[in-house]
């Protein structure tokens, strides 16, 4: 299929957000810069403000979708030519938690992801300051590439993964603040790993970087290979997915064509 020779050139940007939306605003820029070398620019979750200490009153720093943050991450992508994807808490209303929401501005087209599984782990509590999102799974086209959206917490739900798949995903693209503690860079790397593999598809986790997150931003393939991965610091990390390659793993292990009807979780 034509399709299938499709590359994606994206780029991950392993960098902090701070507590000042005007400084991560003007940020962006930076992304543009990346144009030349990119199709895709990905920033982590919660980009246009971090989440402060836990527990912080985020509706202060929750911006509609067409507030500066947004309108910004637009011009960027059009003044560039390259499609940028960041997280942002958007509002609901002055007296409502707001989402934690995914942004995708690729020319004219907008497309958004409300994290659908609030990080309640760990000692933390995501719902006490956030609502979640609907629980309709968001396939976006890019170049031609396919990809499925998720939010770090997301990437413990395997259904997730393979709900994007079957709605014709061939990359998941996961932004995060993973937050650092001990066995954490292990279950992120291994979690990625996992979604590819069980997905036959790629695999891009995108995160903020240490002390206080985890970095590590990785590249899997979909035969569950690791192309590309940053440490613990900032970093730029740059890779090529190839539609080809999808399908070449899917044909060598066609793993989502011989799964049985019937083996839904009981009510």
């Amino acid at each position: 299929m034509p399709g299938d020779q499709v590359s994606l050139r994206v780029t991950l940007v392993q960098t902090a957000s701070t507590l000042d939306p005007a400084q991560n605003r003007a940020r962006l820029d930076e992304a543009g810069e990346l144009a030349p070398a990119s199709d895709l620019v990905v920033l982590p979750e919660a980009f246009a403000r971090d989440f402060g200490k836990a527990g912080t009153d985020l509706r202060e720093y929750a911006e509609p979708l067409d507030g500066p943050f947004v309108t910004r991450l637009r011009e960027v992508s059009s003044q560039s030519g390259v499609a940028v994807l960041a997280g942002m808490f958007e509002t609901r209303g002055r007296d409502l938690p707001p989402w934690n929401t995914l942004v995708l501005a690729d020319g004219d087209q907008l497309t958004t992801y409300r994290k659908i599984h609030l990080y309640d782990s760990f000692g933390y509590r995501e719902s006490d300051v956030l609502a979640a999102g609907d629980t309709g799974p968001v396939v976006v086209d890019v170049r031609g590439f396919p990809l499925g959206l998720m939010t770090c917490y997301d990437l413990r739900f395997p259904e997730l993964g393979r709900a994007l798949v079957e709605r014709g995903a061939e990359a998941l693209v996961v932004p995060a603040a993973w937050v650092a503690g001990n066995r954490k860079v292990a279950h992120w790397t291994t979690l990625l790993r996992a979604r590819a593999i069980e997905d036959v598809c790629y695999v891009v986790g995108v995160g903020q970087p240490g002390p206080r997150y985890t970095g590590f931003s990785t590249v899997v393939g979909p035969e569950g290979d690791v192309l590309a991965q940053a440490g613990a610091e900032e970093a730029v990390v740059g890779v090529v997915l190839e539609r080809a390659a999808v399908a070449a793993a899917r044909e060598a292990n066609p793993s989502l064509d011989n799964r049985r009807a019937g083996l839904g979780v009981p009510g």
